[in-house]
């Protein structure tokens, strides 16, 4: 699939979700799969080394890392998370990521 959307309607589609977003030198990239009332769903691609500074979300947030490794802190506290596993970020708790090696992981927010 190589078009750009957001689904807001009744569209479907078989997603090969780790090629959504591909990775750029020195880089963040993110593809908004479904934007709703209801929360969202992101893929991301993280070069090595970069990363989301600190910041608070509303929202609960589970981080499912498509491949590489991570390291996310949450209230300072740094968790290692592998290709494969899942962290859940609670809501108005400061987090920040940062790629350990490159890496992709798919978002979900639930307002």
């Amino acid at each position: 699939m190589t078009e750009n959307f957001t689904l807001t309607g009744d569209r479907i589609d078989v997603l090969k979700i780790k090629s959504l977003a591909e990775y750029q030198d020195h880089s963040v990239v993110s593809r908004e799969l479904i934007k709703k009332p209801s929360g969202t769903m992101t893929v991301f691609a993280f070069d090595k080394g970069e990363g989301l500074s600190e910041h608070v979300a509303p929202f609960d947030a589970a981080v499912y890392l498509l491949e590489g490794e991570a390291e996310i802190r949450i209230e300072g506290k740094p968790y290692s998370v592998k290709e494969g596993e899942m962290i859940i970020m609670p809501a108005n708790k400061p987090h920040a990521l940062k790629a350990v090696t490159r890496y992709k992981m798919l978002l979900v927010m639930i307002k």
